[in-house]
């Protein structure tokens, strides 16, 4: 168990085809990161031994058989396999896929058990990690089953929250899965992350419309006027300050979003597109409405540079601060319930963003 209150953030390891055991090593080159936190990176010693070497990496790494064992001011690397890996970057493994799901375990078992304080993802390979066992299409279904709470796939940067009514479904299947109740149940997600998490005390959200001009009174389909605009009626009669739904062509090139503290997307690609165009590189991916912290980079595990040492670990790095910067948020909100009086004592989390100190 923990004995100091450094938050401790856990890293699962990803595909190690791609990019992502280079950017979890190389951000930690620079050992201003340890004054922030202590790293716990779910792989074994002998890998990531071969990926510092490849690199040619300045780190000392501490391998660890336990939790028990962290030791703050390292990086900890917890032994999940004894074995030799084979890496051959760039390339698409199966047997890879396993060692992805194995540190997605055994890194979601720590985060359960609170060994750890929030977990961050390097980017998976969502075709080799299919099994008998393992069959979800990414991290944010595996841990929505494994988690309490309702999953919702936030992606956030400072200036902007794209949430999604329906992440990973095929788009002939996107109309039959939106319903009243999932649109609330959304927007109560993002709703309740966008206080909790991010300390906004009165959320102001957009909702995007099914379909292209919202339907054009009928014309292009019905059910923007006949699901999506009685429910957003109903949720505003409550006091929520959600409006919508907007045509998603021009809500973005208009700046319109610049006005609102979220924007929900009916699906995957109407959200990702603009926000990956107005923030690749320093977006990143939280599964808000779980009772754990988990974020990820925004960006996949890019085969074609891998092994070459090009890597950009920035969004990699803002998903470390946004974990950790969420999870003080959360705790200050749990503090504050307890204690109103300190309401007005109380730092402002707004905006915060953690960045190492210069020297």
């Amino acid at each position: 168990m923990k004995t100091e209150e450094k938050i401790i953030v856990g890293i699962s390891i990803g595909d190690l085809n791609g990019i992502g055991s280079e950017i979890v090593l190389k951000i930690f080159e620079d050992n201003r990161m340890l004054d922030f936190f202590t790293p716990v990176i779910f792989a074994s010693i002998k890998t990531m031994a071969f990926v510092k070497n490849h690199f040619k990496l300045n780190i000392n790494l501490n391998g660890i058989n336990n939790t028990n064992e962290i030791l703050h001011g390292k990086v900890n690397i917890l032994n999940c396999w004894k074995e030799n890996v084979v890496i051959n970057f760039g390339q698409e493994d199966n047997k890879i896929g396993e060692y992805a799901v194995k540190s997605l375990e055994i890194a979601t078992k720590s985060l359960k058990e609170k060994t750890i304080d929030v977990l961050v993802t390097a980017p998976i390979n969502k075709s080799n990690i299919q099994s008998k066992n393992f069959k979800f299409p990414g991290h944010t279904d595996y841990l929505a089953q494994e988690l309490e709470g309702e999953s919702l796939m936030f992606m956030v940067t400072n200036k902007l929250r794209v949430g999604l009514l329906t992440d990973h479904v095929a788009v002939k299947d996107i109309s039959s899965h939106i319903s009243s109740e999932l649109i609330t149940k959304k927007i109560e997600t993002v709703y309740n992350s966008l206080k909790t998490d991010f300390r906004i005390s009165k959320p102001k959200i957009a909702v995007l419309g099914i379909n292209p001009h919202t339907g054009d009174n009928g014309v292009i389909g019905d059910e923007d006027d006949t699901v999506m605009r009685p429910t957003l009626k109903k949720i505003k009669e409550t006091g929520k300050l959600v409006y919508g739904p907007y045509a998603a062509d021009s809500f973005f090139g208009s700046d319109n979003y610049k006005s609102f503290d979220a924007i929900i997307a009916s699906y995957h690609d109407q959200g990702l597109i603009p926000f990956k165009t107005l923030s690749f590189g320093q977006g990143v991916n939280f599964t808000a409405g779980l009772n754990r912290v988990r974020t990820s980079p925004d960006h996949g595990t890019a085969y074609e540079i891998a092994g070459k040492g090009k890597a950009d670990t920035s969004s990699f790095k803002e998903a470390l601060f946004t974990a950790v910067s969420i999870f003080n948020n959360r705790k200050e909100f749990e503090e504050l319930n307890k204690n109103p009086l300190a309401i007005s004592k109380r730092k402002r989390f707004e905006g915060r963003k953690f960045e190492p100190k210069k020297k």
